[in-house]
This record gives structure tokens, sequence and C-alpha cells, in this order.
């Protein structure tokens, strides 16, 4: 494993977590569905409308990040959803993923969540390997749906 800090993301990581979530889009290939700016994550961010923790290497270059927000699901109460989680290619395989993805699971544990919960594209592989080495259950059937509301 490489020597890397996971810390929680404040408004100073904005430009390069922006910079993390545009790769994210080129990779899931959608790269013009990305509306948010650095002034959006910063100022959501301040009003706790989610967090997230980043991934830096000794001279404090950010390579991963993991955006989530609490959400309560009838079924299964109090839950931590996972929005964006990616860590840069030339990082992966190095345990990188796994430091903050445990982050992000201890996130939840700490406000006692009875369920974390994500979304996959059902082409990514990898991704789904990584996840069902912690014991991931993938749901086909369930279609996502959204409205949007602003542009």
């Amino acid at each position: 494993m490489i020597e890397i800090t996971i810390r929680e993301m404040t408004p100073e990581h904005a430009p390069a977590v922006q910079g993390l979530i545009r790769e994210l889009a080129d990779f899931e290939r959608c790269p013009n569905e990305v509306k948010t700016s650095d002034k959006d994550l910063i100022s959501n961010l301040l009003d706790g409308i989610f967090k997230g923790k980043v991934a830096l290497l000794p001279n404090q270059e950010l390579i991963g990040m993991a955006l989530y927000f609490p959400y309560y699901s009838t079924w299964n109460g109090r839950t931590l959803y996972l929005e964006d989680f990616y860590v840069k290619p030339a990082w992966r395989s190095q345990g990188v993923g796994q430091q903050l993805f445990e982050a992000f699971l201890q996130a939840a544990r700490d406000m006692d969540a009875k369920m974390v919960k994500w979304q996959v594209l059902d082409w990514n592989e990898g991704a789904k390997k990584f996840y069902g080495r912690y014991g991931a259950k993938f749901f086909p059937g369930w279609e996502n749906s959204t409205i949007r509301l602003q542009d």
C-alpha cells in the first residue's frame, strides 16, 4: 500500500474534487452531465448537504474522494448514501479505494446507520468486484429515475 492520508473534505479541496467528479463523469461516459461548480460544492459542503472523505498523498495531491449524505430508508432506517466514489486510475489497486471506502463505512457506523447504499453501472465489473469483497448485493430489476428541476 502507498502512503496516503484520509481526511474530511474541506472547502479548500473543492477544485480538486471537482476535477475528480469530471474524471468520473468521463469514465461513466457522461462528460456533459456535470452541472455543479466549485462554488456549489463549497456552499453545499458548508451547509451540510453532503460530506466527504479525500485521499491525499504526502505532497497533499488529492487522488481520491468519497462524497456521501444521510437519508432515511423506510425499510431499513438511517442510511448513508455514497454519491460519488473515485480514485485516479494511476492509484488504483494500491489500497487507496479500500482506505477511502472503509472511511465511508466508518462514517456510517459513527452515525448509527443501518445500511449504506450506492449505485454502480452494470458494465463496471471492476467496481462490482471491489464492492463484492465487502459483501455488497446488487439488485437487478430496479431502475433509476430522475427529473432535472434546474440546469
